[in-house]
């Protein structure tokens, strides 16, 4: 009984937390496909040969972010649907593992997927910046973008109510 009624306490605190993280979390991902992809795709940077390893450098840092994050967000809705009374959505906990899951599939397969494809090694061989098999995994990653944002904005949606009650 005392660890329900400590756990209580800490409740405002874990929505404020998801709450925050999603915020955090969507909008930098709005950020990165919206504003700074297509910069550098306009600037023409996409065609540069290095920039195969600079986007591998900048998605592996954001992903770890994107891991940790999920990870925040998993762990906020186990503690609030602890009390099925408190935090009544029963889908909480399997799309948050949805998310966690999309961000493995980034971190893991994806994005070094992706950046061994656009790596030149041979120097003397011109290559297409977007082969059939780029184009295709562009594909699914936007099509698991749409997943992540429309989850996490629902998961937002929900925790955003009950953020204000309390």
């Amino acid at each position: 009984m005392s660890a329900i009624v400590h756990s209580e306490g800490l409740r405002p605190r874990w929505r404020t937390l998801v709450l925050t993280v999603l915020a955090f979390w969507l909008g930098a991902s709005l950020l990165l496909d919206l504003v700074i992809m297509p910069i550098l795709s306009v600037a023409g940077m996409l065609t540069e040969p290095g920039f195969a390893a600079v986007g591998y450098s900048i998605f592996w840092v954001f992903n770890h972010l994107e891991l940790f994050m999920a990870a925040l967000v998993l762990t906020g809705m186990l503690v609030l649907r602890i009390d099925p009374t408190y935090f009544p959505h029963r889908w909480a906990i399997p799309l948050a593992l949805a998310l966690l899951a999309i961000v493995c599939g980034y971190t893991y397969g994806l994005t070094p997927e992706m950046s061994a494809l656009g790596l030149q090694l041979n120097w003397f061989e011109t290559t297409p910046a977007f082969s059939g098999t780029m184009v295709q995994m562009q594909g699914i990653y936007w099509l698991l973008e749409l997943c992540k944002l429309a989850i996490g904005g629902l998961l937002l949606r929900w925790c955003y109510p009950s953020a204000i009650e309390a």
